[in-house]
């Protein structure tokens, strides 16, 4: 009999249920479960905040919020905004909504104050971002027979670029690539990152390039000839076709986020209680029910009636 009971509460789920009388509100589809998106336990629901960061379409804060092709990349994980590729995690620092940049960090990546061995670093040609022309890649510690230095090749810059090789070869940091402060430049160079990806995408690969680390500049800040206050970090545009359409910014109206089913990757506006909807949050939430929370009734599930009469009658 204990067995019987087990199985009859382990096969109840919620569901969203209107009570005697309430009407269903629009784009709510009665006898579904409830399903809200991001990270926690109970209901929950997306952000327009990651940290100090606004989070604005086309970025969300977890799986189901904002634009699918950014959620590939982008997630708040212990209110730090994320940006994942193939080759590693990195930190979003800041987000420009207006010039539709981002910068995005990463920790092994070496600046004047601090210096190690590096990762590789990667884009994809589907994700929906472009490498900015103002970056500036630096390799630093690269082998005698390094391909960048082949003659055949132009993959390093030279003349005036020269001066970014000094600037990071005086650095004090420069002792944590074996290096002494000052060291020749020889094993520098200042690489040029494509500004349009192509078919198979950028990958900036340390090993094959034989190097031991790399920095990114994408500003030199108050005085260019102080590599300290230089602005180190990959900045990278956003592409400008993933703009709010009409449901989205009626959905933003009435108080949602834009986001998407996590089945099909339609588009869903999530609501302040973790309600997805198809349409807006306008006669939903908290305002809809009257109370702190959505009303939610437990109801016994096909299965748990199949298991009581399998119980009963046999």
């Amino acid at each position: 009999m204990l067995a019987i009971h087990v199985l009859l509460l382990s096969s109840m789920i919620f569901f969203y249920f209107p009570s005697p009388g309430q009407a269903v509100p629009s784009g709510v589809q009665p006898g579904l479960p409830i399903t809200g998106t991001g990270t926690g336990t109970g209901t929950v629901t997306c952000g327009n905040t990651c940290g100090s960061i606004p989070i604005k379409y086309p970025f969300g804060t977890g799986l189901g919020c904002g634009h699918p092709d950014f959620g590939r990349y982008i997630k708040c994980n212990a209110g730090r905004l994320q940006f994942s590729t193939s080759t590693g995690v990195y930190t979003v620092s800041s987000i420009d909504y207006q010039s539709e940049n981002l910068i995005v960090s990463d920790p092994l990546m070496s600046t004047c104050s601090s210096m190690q061995n590096s990762g590789s670093f990667s884009l994809g040609s589907s994700a929906p971002f472009n490498i900015v022309t103002e970056d500036i890649f630096v390799l630093l510690g690269c082998s005698t027979t390094s391909p960048v230095f082949d003659t055949n090749v132009d993959l390093c810059q030279t003349g005036s670029a020269s001066h970014l090789c000094k600037g990071l070869y005086s650095c004090k940091g420069l002792t944590g690539i074996g290096f002494e402060p000052n060291a020749p430049i020889s094993t520098c160079c200042v690489y040029d990152a494509p500004t349009g990806l192509g078919s198979s995408g950028y990958t900036l690969d340390l090993p094959k390039l034989q190097c031991s680390s790399y920095s990114c500049i994408y500003g030199f800040g108050e005085n260019e000839g102080d590599p300290l206050k230089w602005k180190y970090g990959i900045a990278l545009q956003f592409n400008d076709s993933y703009q709010p359409d009409a449901a989205c910014k009626d959905c933003e109206v009435s108080g949602g986020l834009c986001g998407f089913n996590g089945l099909d990757e339609a588009f869903a506006c999530v609501c302040h209680n973790g309600v997805n909807t198809t349409t807006n949050c306008y006669g939903q939430g908290y305002a809809w029910s009257g109370t702190g929370r959505p009303k939610i009734q437990i109801k016994r599930s096909i299965t748990g009636i199949f298991i009581l009469w399998i119980a009963i009658f046999f």
